[in-house]
């Protein structure tokens, strides 16, 4: 079987790279004997192929799951994976003695994970069967803040967010998710709570970290607990469907989890009869996804809707993480709920002004008005470590803090701790830092020199502050800061496909408890609750119908700087209302749209598109459509039919060209919306198309490790690869910022997507031991005629 030319070439730099280590060398003869393509599985992701280091990869098997035969119309059982899959391992550990293997699929996804050394999979590549390798990639159940609620402080009114995208309007219609079961894929849960008791049976899921059939959340654990109760609490507080039922997967423990274990989960779940699943979990890369997206696609079509969140590394374009890039699942991207604006004026003594100051975040408007009550006292704590505040006395005062080293929330926690009652933070840099909705204190922001201002009061004696905050305004629903954005890398997809609220959410804590948490985990349960209950009124809906009626029936999110929706790219389709999706007469598409990447540099590139309409009403419709770009670019002209009948109950496909010049449109991508209308409804699709090489950064992220020998593995996120790929050390100075070059301690050529990695001994300038503390990690990268040089703050230990 032929491989495409991709991997002919991955093929060929592998074997070189094996060679080199035996000082082979071909020459610089000009008239080379061209090479016979070697039948090797495809490889994904960078792994080290010359390096001895123990890899966990996942393999996937040219043997189809049995889920994707039964959908190719062809016949797959258990047993003769087992036997295929046996042949191939057996064949595996006669090449490789070293090869551990772990997890098996065989319903989803066919293949199995494997830790071997990296200059061993080469072998793996060629054993007869295999069809493509993934690296096990490391995923997180991220947070932005934790808030844990007292008893005291808590009421069911704080759990605000299921009303306002229209739950409990859908209960209120007979619709609260009975008779349908939702699998969270998760850090476990807290079973016993008493606000999700009701919802688990006799069996209750499995925990892929401890192997065992109990998927109690594990100690320190609360994510997956809290999650549950978004989708389906029923109690003090209620979910989005209070009457589903939940089964519980453990796939990620105190330190994360892997795509094994994610993979593992989500083909139980779809074995176990869930009708929806949850994800809540993500990692850096802005890509496709690889083994973990075959399964949620497969689970797609065995007619389980999966639903991700989109990420927490936004307000960037490209910073959408995995699962999110997902092709089929659905990706929640986070709002915040309406919320009143404020004005500040700080004070302290005569003639000092701080025309800067601007409300960052609150607990409460109650306890954010409480400090226009007299004088306080306040105090410089530092970066706001726990350590900055020992041995002084904040109670009752506010904590004067510097921006730097770590979260915004993490700093407001910590004082509030040592009994501050407020905290001013200021920036370290020069310009305006973000607000951050959910502070556990009232936080004022200001800019670095009225910080200085600050500091300069307290060197004087001044120590007193006092502040005038005044209501300014009602700002509607708003896209939060930290909401991961789009597009996808290499299928250029728009992402998130839909938005849900994500910030100061109030749900299920472990021990009978209750917290508000905030980041794209919390968005995503809204949607799979939502999913719940349009599965409860429609049980014969397909997965895309779901998706469909949640991203047709979105209501934008609009910016308040602007006065517009927000892009396409950050929001998806819209914020979700229930109740519309529920009565919705009319499917388009899967809710979204790409055109795909035009590379042609000289004259016009037609390429013949199609979606697909669904009449769900019991009346003929007729729908006419409008296509229209942003900015209304020239070079891009869409051509489609402008009236179409579709008869009650009835599917019709639409047909459209789209036509590009790319000669006259500046390479990067363009979105624009479709506009389906019947009557005086219009339903309006989100779509994207790129133009020659995209404008995603070069450089997503980057990382330091260190491992037991002392040394560190060091690496960065590359979406597009590298031609020239360089690692810096840089000193801090006083300030945060940097200082100075120390040394370079890399540099790599042609590195491949999505990421990179190589191992630093810790030393730099002749083998001097580089310091521990805090220094910067510069990162240069050159590729397509781009360049970009970053630098990300790294403590070395």
């Amino acid at each position: 079987m032929k491989r495409n030319l991709s991997r002919v070439l991955f093929s060929l730099l592998a074997f070189v790279l094996i060679f080199s280590a035996f000082n082979f060398n071909a020459g610089a003869n000009e008239s080379r004997t061209q090479l016979t393509e070697l039948d090797t599985a495809e490889i994904f992701g960078d792994l080290e192929l010359g390096s001895e280091r123990p890899t966990s990869v996942i393999v996937e098997l040219e043997a189809e799951s049995i889920v994707e035969a039964k959908h190719k119309g062809k016949k797959q059982t258990k047993a003769n994976l087992k036997t295929e899959r046996g042949k191939v391992i057996n064949e595996l550990k006669k090449a490789v003695k070293d090869a551990d293997v772990n997890r098996e699929y065989d319903y989803v996804f066919s293949g199995f994970s494997v830790k071997l050394p990296a200059n061993e999979i080469m072998k793996l590549a060629s054993v007869d069967g295999v069809k493509a390798i993934y690296p096990n990639v490391h995923y997180t159940a991220e947070v932005i803040s934790k808030e844990e609620i007292s008893e005291e402080e808590f009421s069911p009114e704080m759990m605000d967010s299921a009303p306002f995208i229209g739950a409990n309007d859908a209960w209120d219609l007979g619709f609260t998710g009975e008779g349908v079961t939702v699998a969270v894929i998760d850090t476990g849960v807290d079973y016993t709570h008493p606000d999700l008791a009701h919802a688990f049976g006799d069996y209750k899921g499995y925990d892929f970290v401890d192997d065992d059939n109990d998927p109690q959340e594990g100690a320190g654990q609360y994510h997956g607990t809290h999650v549950s109760g978004t989708v389906a609490a029923n109690g003090a507080i209620k979910g989005v469907a209070p009457e589903a039922s939940l089964l519980g997967y453990r796939v990620l423990g105190p330190n994360g989890g892997t795509t094994e274990d994610v993979v593992a989960g989500v083909e139980l779940a779809v074995q176990d009869g869930a009708d929806v699943m949850n994800l809540s979990l993500g990692n850096s890369l802005n890509n496709p996804d690889w083994a973990t997206s075959i399964a949620l696609d497969w689970a797609m079509a065995e007619g389980v809707v999966a639903v991700t969140s989109n990420g927490n590394a936004g307000p960037n374009n490209w910073t959408v993480g995995s699962p999110g890039t997902s092709r089929d699942a659905i990706s929640v991207g986070a709002t915040r709920l309406p919320y009143n604006e404020y004005t500040v004026d700080l004070s302290t003594s005569e003639d000092v002004e701080y025309p800067t100051a601007k409300v960052m975040g609150f607990p409460s408007d109650e306890e954010l008005l409480e400090l226009n009550e007299g004088e306080y006292e306040f105090a410089y704590a530092g970066l706001g470590y726990p350590e900055d505040f020992e041995g002084k006395d904040f109670t009752g005062k506010i904590a004067l803090i510097s921006r730097g080293d770590f979260a915004f929330v993490d700093k407001a926690e910590n004082a509030k701790d040592a009994g501050a009652v407020g905290a001013v933070i200021f920036n370290n840099v020069e310009g305006e830092h973000a607000d951050v909705p959910g502070m556990a204190i009232p936080t004022i922001k200001t800019e670095f020199t009225d910080g200085q201002k600050l500091l300069a009061e307290l060197e004087a004696g001044n120590n007193t502050i006092s502040f005038d905050i005044e209501f300014a305004q009602e700002v509607g629903e708003t896209m939060a800061d930290f909401s991961s954005r789009g597009p996808v890398t290499h299928t250029w997809m728009i992402k998130p496909d839909v938005s849900a609220p994500g910030v100061n959410i109030v749900s299920t804590f472990p021990g009978n408890g209750y917290a508000a948490l905030q980041g794209t985990s919390m968005s995503s349960p809204h949607v799979a609750g939502g999913a719940a209950l349009l599965l409860e009124k429609n049980s014969g809906w397909k997965t895309n119908d779901v998706k469909a009626a949640l991203m047709n029936t979105a209501v934008d999110v609009i910016n308040p700087a602007t006065d517009e929706a927000y892009a396409h790219n950050t929001q998806g389709a819209g914020s979700i209302r229930i109740v519309d999706a529920l009565n919705t007469e009319t499917l388009v598409g899967t809710g979204s749209h790409s055109f795909g990447k035009f590379i042609k540099n000289k004259g016009k590139q037609v390429e013949k598109q199609s979606f697909e309409i669904r009449n769900l009403s019991d009346k003929k419709k007729s729908y006419s459509f409008n296509v229209e770009f942003a900015g209304d670019p020239a070079g891009i002209k869409v051509m489609t039919s402008k009236n179409l009948k579709v008869n009650a109950g009835k599917s019709q496909k639409v047909n459209f060209n789209v036509q590009v010049d790319a000669s006259k449109l500046e390479p990067g991508y363009y979105e624009g919306t479709v506009s389906v209308s019947e009557g005086t409804k219009t339903i309006k699709v989100p779509t994207i198309l790129f133009v020659g090489e995209p404008d995603y950064p070069r450089v997503t992220g980057a990382f330091m490790d260190k491992v037991d020998d002392g040394s560190y593995y060091v690496g960065s996120y590359l979406p597009g690869g590298a031609e020239v790929l360089k690692y810096e050390i840089y000193a801090l100075n006083e300030n945060g910022g940097i200082a100075g070059l120390v040394d370079n301690i890399g540099s790599f050529t042609n590195a491949p997507v999505p990421y990179h990695e190589f191992l630093w001994d810790g030393t730099v300038q002749n083998g001097i031991n580089l310091p521990n503390g805090d220094w910067a990690l510069g990162i240069y990268v050159e590729q397509a005629g781009v360049t970009e040089h970053k630098a990300y703050l790294v403590t070395k230990e």
